[in-house]
């Protein structure tokens, strides 16, 4: 509930501060008196956009703070996932600077408004004639019917599986474009991916083929230059082998006159040594070697293939192809497993659409189950509220598809005469019926739900008597369970309320400055005398009030 309003340099207000209590708030005052502009500073703190024109004094801020006692509101969760911090006295401020920038807090921490919005609507619902118009369109409609039919859990759960739902449908969708584009590719990525499977890049070594190509094509040449080689190493008396045998015997002879001679030796039987193994190595090369054009046929039509392929995809080495391979691998591999990755998808789907299918007949079951009392409910109100011949048709259906809140087409008509068709709420009834309507509505949901608090600003516009008389009594009924202000013109009204504040003016220093000032018992008589009867206040007037207020 609304405990205080504080507003400093607002519009006519030069300083305001002002509490409230529980139960039914009466705010009464002439016409111009001030009473938009009270609405205005609430709806500042409440999220809407300020103005500097709004600021009486340009070279001073102008500040507008409520108090709200939250402690029955169960919010926690609103205030968690709004980022801020919960008190269950919440206090809401907002400041317009004379740059004209506006700033927002809550609990002293700053906000954007599209938070303070979200917050203030579970704090206070000012019933405005622009409210009104909202009870003609589907989703609040919906609001009230799902509110009477405790359809609050059913909803969260199915909103919570249609989201899952949206999010692989369109997972499904993307899929299936997926495999749209790569079926484009498949049959060339295949094509690729088999020309370098044929060749066996895993266990390519391109130097070792070249070598081997490099061998075979110069065999012959190869074969006589090692048959010279084996000649110089074994040739009789002039072979190297046979002159380095001499070398040794004479080495040998002098061996054992020095070191030196000793260390010739060495080396001569280390180099002939080396020489008899690398004869043993050329006779072994010259005993493989062997002339076989089909083989060098084969190593050269498979360098060209590799060649090729380097060149097909510019890169230089084998490793890159395999780079290549795997990625087109991976390419053919998605496109064929593809089918059964969407049917899984859709198989998901089919579970997913049972679910909601169940859920959205659950709700509908409910919201059918309750038109009937709803529509009772109204058409009794609206009759105390001086629509005797008012009736309501209330329609739910099945859409074809899921929607935000089931798969239910609501359609509301109304006639307010006797013998009349029946037509949707918009096109049928009138302002002044809307304002009934919606106060009616307001009054059964008060009910049913914990609703915030209440202003409802002139509903009363069009009405008197007794009718007034049973619009009041509503009022003060929904404040047992609920704050609830009027802004009202009728002294039936204004009789019914637990308090009663005035909205004023007056000229200070040649300026005029709007004023609320909360009655006592014998203000409060004189207010309802007046607007019984006008300035001039008879006995009659005082004794009308007397019966009014008790």
């Amino acid at each position: 509930m609304l405990t205080s309003l504080y507003i400093k340099n607002f519009a006519l207000i030069d300083e305001l501060d002002v509490t409230f209590n529980n139960g039914l708030t009466i705010i009464t005052g002439e016409t111009g008196a001030g009473k938009s502009i009270l609405l205005g500073g609430l709806s500042l703190v409440l999220g809407k956009r300020a103005d500097l024109s709004q600021i009486k004094d340009k070279g001073e801020k102008c500040v507008i703070e409520a108090t709200f006692d939250v402690a029955n509101y169960n919010l926690k969760g609103i205030y968690a996932a709004l980022d801020l911090d919960y008190d269950v006295h919440t206090i809401i401020r907002r400041e317009i600077l004379p740059s004209g920038k506006s700033r927002a807090f809550v609990n002293d921490k700053p906000v954007v408004l599209e938070s303070l919005s979200t917050l203030s609507s579970y704090l206070i619902d000012i019933h405005s004639q622009h409210q009104t118009q909202q009870l003609v369109e589907d989703s609040y409609q919906f609001k009230v019917i799902d509110a009477l039919a405790d359809n609050g859990k059913l909803i969260e759960s199915y909103v919570t599986k249609l989201k899952e739902f949206k999010s692989l449908n369109f997972v499904v969708g993307e899929l299936k474009s997926s495999k749209a584009e790569l079926l484009k590719e498949y049959d060339y990525n295949n094509f690729l991916l088999n020309e370098l499977n044929e060749i066996e890049l895993d266990v390519l070594n391109l130097e070792d083929l070249e070598e081997q190509y490099e061998t075979l094509s110069n065999v012959e040449d190869i074969q006589a230059k090692l048959s010279f080689i084996q000649a110089l190493l074994t040739a009789d008396d002039q072979g190297t082998l046979d002159q380095l045998q001499r070398l040794k015997q004479e080495l040998t002879h002098i061996s054992e006159f020095g070191k030196p001679f000793a260390a010739l030796l060495e080396r001569v039987e280390s180099v002939t040594i080396e020489l008899k193994d690398i004869l043993t190595e050329v006779d072994a090369l010259d005993g493989d070697l062997s002339s076989d054009p089909k083989e060098l046929e084969v190593l050269s039509q498979k360098l060209q293939i590799v060649n090729n392929l380097l060149h097909k995809h510019g890169v230089a080495k084998v490793d890159e192809l395999i780079v290549i391979k795997n990625d087109l691998d991976e390419k053919v591999g998605q496109t064929n497993n593809l089918d059964d990755r969407i049917a899984e998808k859709e198989k998901q789907l089919m579970q997913l659409t049972s679910e909601l299918e169940e859920q959205s007949k659950a709700i509908s079951k409910r919201r059918q189950s309750i038109v009937p009392k709803l529509t009772v409910q109204l058409e009794i109100i609206l009759k105390d509220l001086g629509m005797p011949n008012a009736k309501f048709k209330i329609n739910v259906t099945t859409a074809d598809s899921f929607k935000a809140n089931g798969k239910d087409q609501l359609e509301m008509l109304f006639t307010a005469n006797k013998g009349s068709v029946f037509k949707p709420l918009k096109n049928s009834a009138s302002g002044g019926e809307l304002s009934r309507i919606m106060l009616a509505i307001k009054s059964i949901l008060a009910e049913y739900i914990q609703l915030p608090s209440i202003m409802f600003d002139e509903i009363d516009t069009g009405v008197s008597g007794e009718i007034a008389h049973k619009m009041g009594g509503i009022m003060q009924n929904m404040s047992r369970k609920m704050q609830v202000f009027t802004i009202t013109h009728l002294p039936q009204i204004a009789a019914k309320g637990n308090s009663h504040f005035k909205v004023f003016k007056k000229d200070k220093d040649q300026q005029t400055q709007t004023n609320l000032k909360k009655l006592n018992e014998e203000e409060r008589l004189v207010e309802i005398a007046q607007m019984l009867g006008g300035l001039n206040i008879t006995e009659s007037a005082m004794a009308h009030a007397k019966e009014l207020l008790n």
